[in-house]
C-alpha cells in the first residue's frame, strides 16, 4: 500500500514535534546559541514554525531558590568550579536585561528563580549526583527535580 506523499509529510512533522533536544551537560562543550546560564540541548534545525521545542527530560539538583531575576554570571561560575563535569544554570527569561532570553525550564515555579545543576538522565545518576552536592555542606535545601529546558521562540 502507498502512503499519498501530504500523508508522509504531515506524518514527518508530526515526528519532528515530537522529537527532544539531546542535552549537553558538558559545561567545557556547550552547544553555539546558548548563554552561560543557560543548559545547552540540540534544537531543531528545519526551520519549521513553531511556538517552543523541548529538550529531552533530565534531573537536576536544585540548589537554591531566589527572587526571579537575581542569579548573577559570577555566583553560577563559582558553583561551577565545584562541579566542573555538570553545567550549572539559571533561567534568566524575561528579565530586563535579557529579554530575548527564551530558554525556560518546566517542574518549577516560574515566580521564583533558582541555581540548578544537570544531575543525570536517570533517578540513579541524579540520586548518586545530590549525594556529591550534599557532600560539599554549601546546598542545604538541594533536592532533585525532574524537568525539561524548552526553547521559546518569539
Amino acid at each position: 500500500m502507498r502512503v499519498p506523499l501530504s500523508i508522509a509529510l504531515i506524518l514527518a512533522a508530526a515526528s519532528a514535534f515530537a522529537q527532544a533536544g539531546k542535552i549537553h551537560s558538558d559545561p567545557a562543550k556547550p552547544r553555539p546559541g546558548f548563554k552561560p546560564n543557560q543548559l545547552s540541548f540540540e534544537t531543531p534545525q528545519d526551520e519549521v514554525a513553531r511556538d517552543e521545542f523541548r529538550s529531552e527530560p533530565f534531573y537536576a539538583v536544585i540548589l537554591r531558590t531566589m527572587e526571579r531575576c537575581t542569579a548573577k554570571q559570577a555566583e553560577l561560575d563559582e558553583i561551577q568550579k565545584l562541579f566542573p563535569a555538570n553545567k550549572v544554570f539559571s533561567p534568566l527569561d524575561n528579565c530586563e536585561d535579557t529579554m530575548e532570553d527564551m530558554i525556560f525550564y518546566t517542574n518549577v515555579n516560574p515566580k521564583f528563580g533558582f541555581i540548578g545543576v544537570y544531575a543525570g538522565h536517570t533517578p540513579e545518576e541524579a540520586q548518586r549526583f545530590l549525594a556529591t552536592v550534599k557532600q560539599t555542606g554549601r546546598f542545604p535545601g538541594a533536592n532533585l527535580r525532574r524537568m525539561q529546558a524548552v526553547l521559546g521562540y518569539p
